[in-house]
């Protein structure tokens, strides 16, 4: 699989909370990284149970998704808890295997993270 199809798998889990597919998805040394925020969390099971414990009643739909071999990209539309609608943008790459190995989102605008994340991820 190519980038477009593996990050189209990957949010296609995500919407579904499909986690043991998601994790499948992923290299077992993952890096995933908020700008924003400056949190980094490091492997698969960590970033599996970060997006399985996120708070709030959330809804997303990938708006676009391009890529070539390795690299790739996707523009998503999302809310939390029914608010306003939002943007995100997802940079990733995959390793030789074809598994995600790096995620960086971009999200709207700067936040602080919500609180209980702490135990999963470092800031920087």
């Amino acid at each position: 699989m190519d980038a477009i199809d593996v990050i189209t798998a990957f949010w296609t889990a995500v919407t579904a909370r499909d986690w043991a597919r998601f994790g499948a998805l992923l290299a077992p040394d993952v890096v995933y990284e908020l700008p924003q925020t400056r949190e980094r969390v490091r492997g698969r099971e960590a970033y599996v149970r970060f997006n399985a414990q996120y708070p709030g009643d959330w809804d997303l739909a990938p708006i676009c998704i391009v890529g070539s071999g390795r690299h790739g990209a996707s523009w998503i539309r999302f809310a939390v808890d029914g608010g306003p609608d939002q943007t995100g943008i997802s940079f990733v790459d995959l390793d030789d295997a074809g598994l995600i190995a790096r995620i960086t989102d971009f999200w709207p605008v700067p936040y602080e993270p919500p609180p209980g994340r702490e135990h999963l991820v470092e800031r920087y």
